[in-house]
């Protein structure tokens, strides 16, 4: 599958070591804009879509098995050698699925925010929120924010959400995201992830303080799946680290690679 992606070089140079980020459920490549720019001074940086996200291929399969293959067939059509692959949240899942599968074709992982073991859903309403819009009669963004927010009343989540409405070629709102394939495979995206054996190159798992999709009580099986594996707390962030502690994000992730 084509993934979209967007290449990042603040300062270019032809050994730069490319560094791969994965955005997480609902989300896309421009989440990252921001933060990657400060990535890019050191690194050849790939702001990658997802299948059924942003601007990627939609399909009907999906699930982190597929998830890793589309990565390993967008690694080897640009021949990049040995990245650095880091995820965020589905994202994270699904650089850990790489991981498992094609330990040889990465140099470094890096998980934002997420563990290995299948995680309750608490996306339904979100997702209800979003069936709720009906795309050929919305008359505006404005509209579609005052539906979401009968469900979520945190702006920042819908202003999130929102970033995946766009007019299509007829002027008629439309997702970016293949909303109806997400919500039929929902299952695949909470499900664990599964390795054969433990994966000895360096990982750096990085958790937001105030989030709990990495357990303390987790941290022993981690250990034992990943034996060369740092961790980092980000004080003050929840499950978005990156957005919401940029500069303490960069400066876990940069003083580690």
């Amino acid at each position: 599958m084509q993934l979209f992606y967007r290449e990042i070089n603040e300062t270019p140079q032809a050994d730069a070591t490319p560094l791969l980020i994965l955005h997480g459920f609902l989300g896309s490549c421009d989440n990252w804009l921001t933060v990657s720019k400060q990535i890019a001074q050191r690194f050849r940086v790939f702001l990658i879509d997802l299948r059924n996200h942003g601007r990627s291929e939609w399909a009907e399969e999906h699930n982190y098995t597929v998830m890793a293959n589309d990565l390993k067939e967008f690694i080897d059509t640009h021949q990049l050698h040995q990245p650095i692959i880091m995820g965020h949240s589905m994202g994270g899942k699904t650089a850990m699925q790489f991981a498992a599968m094609y330990p040889d074709a990465l140099q470094k992982l890096v998980v934002v925010d997420i563990s290995l073991r299948k995680n309750i859903g608490n996306h339904q309403y979100i997702l209800a929120a979003l069936q709720a819009i009906d795309l050929p009669t919305l008359p505006s963004r404005n509209e579609a924010d005052a539906t979401i927010a009968q469900y979520e009343p945190d702006m920042g989540v819908r202003q999130f959400l929102l970033k995946n409405l766009y007019r299509d070629d007829q002027n008629q709102f439309a997702w970016r995201m293949n909303l109806k394939g997400l919500v039929e495979n929902y299952e695949n995206i909470l499900a664990a992830v599964e390795f054969s054996k433990p994966f000895q190159k360096p990982t750096l798992f990085i958790r937001g303080e105030k989030s709990d999709y990495v357990l303390d009580a987790e941290l022993y099986s981690l250990q034992v799946q990943f034996p060369n594996f740092t961790l980092k707390t980000v004080k003050n962030a929840g499950h978005w680290v990156q957005a919401e502690q940029p500069q303490a994000f960069l400066d876990a992730l940069m003083t580690w690679v």
